[in-house]
Order: structure tokens, then C-alpha cells, then sequence
């Protein structure tokens, strides 16, 4: 297996052209785009950011309106066309960007996401040390073997490195490396050893999946669940898989642009109407983004979860209401 020292990591980067990989900025570990002299964070298992806005940015221009006389020009945003790699991407966000795809690639096509998604190569990085609130694998998600273009993992003072598709043969060509004897077996068994013992990695699905649609729907567990909730939008803006967008239009002064940003379904102006919000209650807002984490778009999508057991909601919710307790508590029979 070629092998790489975390010592030449900077060299490897450096030769690959424009890099996102978890760095500390601000307090916290997030993936964006590496520059020479950032502290690189790979000790971290879930950064704060997940590497969706790589691909589906928080804030995009789509086009801009202008107006001569009675002649109106418009002018749509470029395409990407940067060539990038993002390294050191988990199990879990490699899943998500999976779950985006049947969002974004379905018929029709999202362009902007689409040019985004096809010039990427994903350097995945098996989890040596699962955090607490992981629970990938109650979705199915391995983090010993991460499904991507390169996989690493973790070995001494350095890393095992495994082209898995024809992008990351071509990116391993362009680096020579080293060779080692990995025992990969070994450290495969003691990744899914350690996150066994997680506290959330015995929630069981099979509740969920044997509920129907109705009966989710109108259990009266929805309102005990979300009584704290604040509507805060914390779950949503650290979700991986969330992909609620608004449209706006913005008058710059010389014309008008077209703008996507991210929406939250917890909000109570979410998808907002002349006609009125067609949730009006917290509780109702609450129980959409677990209905569709966990029933709708299971329903949609050949049975693939709108959850990739991450954690960040674990994490992040200032009142503790995050998914896994949802999962827990419709699985529980008569309480």
C-alpha cells in the first residue's frame, strides 16, 4: 500500500492545486480551502462545517438582471470550472454528498451543482477516533472504509493511502509516495470496535422502518419532542444533507441579482406564502425535518436515510433535539 508521513502532508497538499480540508479558523474546525500555513485538522473526527458548501455554497449568485430602456439582459453565472480535491472527508459526509446528489442530479439537473460535483476527487479518511455523537453505523455507513476516490488511513506517523476509483488513480500517478506493509485488517477492526461502544451506536432503525407515513405522522410523541425547541435553524445550518434553499433578488443599483442561499425549515417564515406558512406551529416545523430525514425522503430514494449519523445536531442543538432522540423515542413501544 502507498504510504504518506503526516510530516510531507503539506508537500502532498501543496502539489494538488485548489484543497479543502478541515482547518482551524475562528475557534473551530472547518472544511475550506487550505493555504499553505494553516493548521490542518485531521485529528478531528466531525469538523464544525461539513464540506457541503464546497459543493452547495450557504450564499451563490445564479444571474443578474439589467434594464436598458425597454430592453432587458440577462446574464447567467459561470459554471464552476476549478478542478478541486477534498481530503480528508468521513464516511459520513461522503454519504451526505451522496444524499445531495439524488437531490441536485435528479431530472432536472442543477448545473451550478453539477460542473461543482464532477471536477471534485474526494480523499476520505477512515475514523481512527469516532467522537461520542457519532452513529454512522446505525445508517449503514462504514467508517473503517470510506467510499471515495482515495482512502487513508491512519497508521503510526503516517497514513495508508488506497486509489478506489479511475480519479484516484489518477491522483495517486501524480504522487509516487511510498510503499508499507498496512495491516489494514487490524485497523479496520479496531475502528468498528471503538465506535460499538459509542453511546449512541444501538439505536435500531427498525421501528422507523416499520412505521407507516400515517402512523409517524400523527404520534402524539411530536409534541413532547419539540415543546423546547427554539426554531433556531442550528440543526439545519450544521446538517450535511440539509438542502432548503431560498431565491432572492437583490438590487445592487445598476441591475438586479439572482441569488440561492440556504433555508431552514425550522424557521417560521420557511417557504412562507401570500396565501399564509402552511405550518404554523413549531411543533409542525419540527416534526417536517424529522419526517423527512427519516420517512419522506427514505420513501423517495430507494430507502437511503436523509441522516448520516454525523452528530453535528448532537453537538450543536442548544436544547438537546436532535435526531437520535427522535429515533429513540418513536421506537419506543407505548411510552
Amino acid at each position: 500500500m502507498k504510504y504518506i508521513k503526516k510530516d510531507q502532508l503539506p508537500r502532498l497538499l501543496s502539489s494538488m492545486g485548489a484543497v479543502y480540508a478541515p482547518v482551524e479558523k475562528g475557534g473551530e474546525v472547518v472544511f475550506d480551502r487550505w493555504e499553505e500555513g494553516d493548521t490542518l485538522r485531521l485529528d478531528v473526527t466531525s469538523a464544525d462545517k461539513s464540506p457541503k458548501d464546497i459543493l452547495f455554497p450557504q450564499w451563490e449568485d445564479l444571474m443578474q438582471f439589467r434594464r436598458e430602456g425597454k430592453t432587458i439582459e440577462i446574464t447567467e453565472e459561470a459554471r464552476s470550472s476549478e478542478d478541486y480535491v477534498i481530503f480528508g472527508a468521513r464516511a459520513c459526509d461522503i454519504q451526505a454528498l451522496r444524499v445531495l446528489d439524488r437531490v441536485f442530479l435528479c431530472d432536472p439537473v442543477d448545473t451550478y451543482y453539477q460542473a461543482r460535483r464532477e471536477r471534485g476527487v474526494i480523499v476520505g479518511l477512515a475514523c481512527a477516533e469516532p467522537e461520542k455523537s457519532c452513529f454512522c453505523t446505525v445508517f449503514g455507513i462504514d467508517p473503517a472504509n470510506p467510499q471515495c476516490d482515495v482512502a487513508l488511513w491512519e497508521d503510526g506517523d503516517g497514513y495508508g493511502w488506497k486509489p478506489m476509483t479511475e480519479k484516484g488513480e489518477k491522483l495517486t500517478s501524480s504522487w509516487p509516495g511510498q510503499d508499507k506493509d498496512v495491516d489494514l485488517a487490524a485497523i479496520q477492526a479496531g475502528i468498528r470496535k471503538r465506535i460499538s461502544e459509542m453511546p449512541f451506536a444501538s439505536l435500531n432503525l427498525d421501528a422507523i422502518k416499520g412505521m407507516s407515513q400515517e402512523d409517524m405522522f400523527s404520534s402524539s410523541k411530536w409534541a413532547r419532542l419539540s415543546t423546547s425547541c427554539l426554531g433556531c435553524g442550528a440543526c439545519t445550518f450544521s446538517c450535511p444533507t440539509c438542502q432548503c434553499y431560498d431565491i432572492r433578488d437583490y438590487d445592487t443599483g445598476h441591475g438586479i441579482r439572482r441569488y440561492r442561499c440556504w433555508d431552514s425549515c425550522m424557521y417560521s417564515d420557511f417557504t412562507l406564502m401570500a396565501g399564509g406558512q402552511p405550518r404554523t406551529t413549531q411543533l409542525q416545523r419540527y416534526r417536517q425535518r424529522f419526517m423527512h430525514k427519516l420517512c419522506y425522503f427514505p420513501e423517495n430514494n430507494d430507502g437511503m436515510f436523509s441522516c448520516v449519523g454525523c452528530g453535528r445536531c448532537v453537538r450543536k442543538c442548544p436544547m438537546h433535539l436532535n435526531i437520535a432522540k427522535v429515533i429513540k423515542s418513536l421506537g419506543e413501544v407505548g411510552k
